[in-house]
């Protein structure tokens, strides 16, 4: 049993684990959410200055489109107006090559008026008509209406797939087109810059953390500060389009093999994400933690030190003292004094102690008083294991019939006491009731009650007169008067006490035996020699081997119980010397008439399946198959 001190140590331990794993539990969750906000809030900034300079870089390539596209207008009029001046240039690629240097194009192209190139810079080209690809189709309408001047966006053209911006006018005197090319070196340059690529590499990242952006259409990654990873499939390195699209807070996943925290946006129909891995999302997190439990234990400690301190000198002192006193006290020494001042408790306590012991000894004498006052035979005893002697009352010696040496020895040590009395629980004669050993006329009610410390009280009575009537009562009602069998009655209520303790049955049967020739007898020789011939079978069968219950069941009927064999061959051993005995007996009569002693027999084993009287019923049909096959042997 766990002392005061112990057990208050041992709650303060617990309760400070409890508190420090609730507080770790709390803390530890809350710098998680605290360091997925921040995670988010980062993660949020760089999504925005992402889209600000693919605005600001639109808006650049923009306003450089719009100056190459009024370039290429001004040029191709110039050459217009060159052509004028030297038409014999018109079939000189050399020449039109100058004037392509001049105007700082790349290509000069002239289509007749059904839009086919008849002459430019590039002779390779000459048979291409506005039919020839889509790029070309873009100038088609101006066959139809020649006050139209075109400037394409930039686009690869038909021929190479070269990118390449046109613009194409009609000559002064309306009889060509003139198409030049320019290639867009600069707008190319800033297209390059808005790549998702190129703009994740103007950003800085935190160690540990990458960006990514997705193409949705394709589910590749398209532009990454881990280049190894571009134009990979997503899934390839662990991300799943529907828990992207699903999960705007953040999600836990494994990216690229590695345990990672998820952030992801979409910016112009791609998912721009920002993965920091777990190692470096929560690094600051068990420092802290372990910082904070740190300081709880110390401080938990202190605590537990402090307190135990306290109940030490004004708890455990003053219960240890109290208990000395009680031990004392239970032993037997109902005069001790116990006196504690060192706080209003235990002085309430001693006092309801004194209270205790005085009412306890006023009620013991009371109780000894009513009893010695009775014309009943009753005694009370009462021992603990810190009781050397047992302490009693005047009834006990003489119900025990304890002369003056035995009750010296026996009460003197419990010890002693105890082997008397499970020497005295040996002779039961009924639940509760004893037989003196050496003194079979007088029978002892004892009941004992065990307290929780191995305290007993006990009660003994003289029953001798009751028991005695009884037995005899018993005795009238279960015995046969005839065989001094029991009787039907008899048999089933021994039985049923018996299988009430299935262990002391072991191999066991049940035989029914059926006296051959009753009748016969009782004719010739009269009913006293049949009841003499019954009597001789009914020593016949109390003589079976091994244990046994024998009754007569009324008339020529007999029963046999046999049991507590240790096994089979042993049961069937004595069921054979029963067989071996039907015809082996004699009966003397009269001093000159002797006649045979025959009966016939059916057993049937005791199984635990079956019932005793289907067992009775079994072993009935058994004895009538016996009777009938020896009555057949003797015709």
């Amino acid at each position: 049993m766990q002392t005061l001190k112990k057990m208050t140590i041992g709650y303060l331990l617990r309760l400070t684990i409890i508190l420090v794993v609730a507080i770790f539990l709390v803390v530890f969750t809350l710098h998680i959410l605290n360091a997925q906000t921040q995670a988010k809030e980062t993660s949020q900034v760089i999504f925005e200055q992402v889209e600000k300079i693919l605005e600001d870089n639109q808006a650049e390539i923009d306003e450089v489109e719009e100056e190459y596209s009024e370039t290429c207008m001004t040029n191709a009029k110039a050459v217009d107006y060159m052509l004028l001046e030297n038409p014999d240039a018109l079939d000189d690629v050399d020449e039109l090559k100058k004037i392509a240097e001049l105007v700082e194009v790349d290509e000069i192209h002239i289509f007749d008026e059904t839009g086919c190139i008849v002459s430019g810079t590039h002779p390779e080209y000459y048979g291409y008509t506005f039919d020839s690809g889509e790029q070309m189709e873009f100038f088609k309408p101006m066959l139809e209406d020649k006050t139209l001047s075109l400037v394409q966006d930039i686009t690869p053209n038909t021929a190479e797939g070269k990118v390449m911006q046109y613009s194409a006018v009609w000559s002064t005197s309306g009889n060509y087109i003139f198409q030049i090319g320019i290639s867009p070196d600069s707008v190319l340059s800033l297209t390059d810059h808005n790549e998702i690529s190129y703009i994740f590499s103007l950003l800085t990242t935190d160690v540990g953390a990458e960006l990514y952006a997705i193409d949705k259409e394709s589910k590749t990654i398209i532009g990454s500060t881990d280049s190894d990873c571009i134009d990979v499939k997503m899934k390839v390195l662990g991300f799943d389009l529907d828990r992207i699209e699903s999960s705007g807070d953040g999600f836990h996943a494994v990216i690229n093999g590695v345990p990672s925290y998820c952030i992801f946006t979409e910016v112009d129909g791609t998912l721009v994400g920002r993965v920091i891995s777990d190692t470096t999302l929560y690094h600051s997190i068990p420092n802290a933690v372990i910082a904070l439990i740190g300081g709880l234990i110390i401080v938990a400690l202190v605590l537990i030190i402090a307190i135990s301190r306290h109940i030490n000198k004004y708890v455990i002192k003053e219960i240890n003292y109290v208990n000395d006193k009680l031990q004392k006290i239970a032993d037997g020494n109902l005069n001790e004094e116990i006196n504690s001042n060192s706080s209003i408790e235990f002085s309430e306590l001693c006092e309801h102690i004194h209270f205790m012991i005085n009412s306890l000894l006023k009620n013991t004498e009371k109780i000894s008083y009513v009893l010695n006052q009775t014309n009943l035979s009753i005694g009370v005893y009462e021992y603990n294991t810190k009781m050397k002697k047992v302490r009693y009352t005047d009834h006990v010696p003489d119900i025990l019939s304890l002369d003056t040496k035995e009750l010296r020895e026996v009460f003197n040590d419990y010890k002693l006491f105890q082997k008397y009395i499970d020497k005295l629980r040996s002779n039961a004669t009924d639940e509760r009731v004893y037989c003196l050993e050496g003194k079979t006329n007088k029978y002892i009610k004892l009941e004992e009650i065990v307290d929780e410390n191995g305290g007993v009280l006990g009660v003994v009575l003289d029953v001798t007169q009751e028991t005695r009537k009884r037995i005899q009562v018993e005795s009238e009602r279960d015995i046969d008067a005839l065989t001094g069998l029991y009787n039907r009655r008899g048999l089933e209520s021994r039985l049923s006490e018996m299988l009430a303790y299935p262990q002391i049955m072991k191999h066991s049967a049940v035989v029914m035996v059926d006296a051959d020739g009753l009748k016969k007898i009782n004719d010739e020789y009269g009913h006293d020699n049949g009841d003499i011939y019954l009597r001789k079978i009914a020593r016949v069968l109390s003589s079976a081997e091994g244990q046994s219950i024998v009754s007569r069941q009324g008339g020529d009927e007999f029963v046999l119980i046999l049991y507590g064999f240790d096994s089979d061959e042993e049961l069937m051993s004595s069921i054979s010397d029963l067989r071996s005995r039907q015809d082996n007996s004699t009966a003397q009569l009269d001093e000159d008439i002797t006649v045979k002693v025959s009966y016939s027999l059916g057993y049937c084993k005791f199984d635990g399946t079956l019932g005793y009287q289907d067992m009775l019923k079994i072993a009935d049909d058994r004895m009538y198959e016996n009777k009938r096959s020896r009555k057949e042997e003797r015709r």
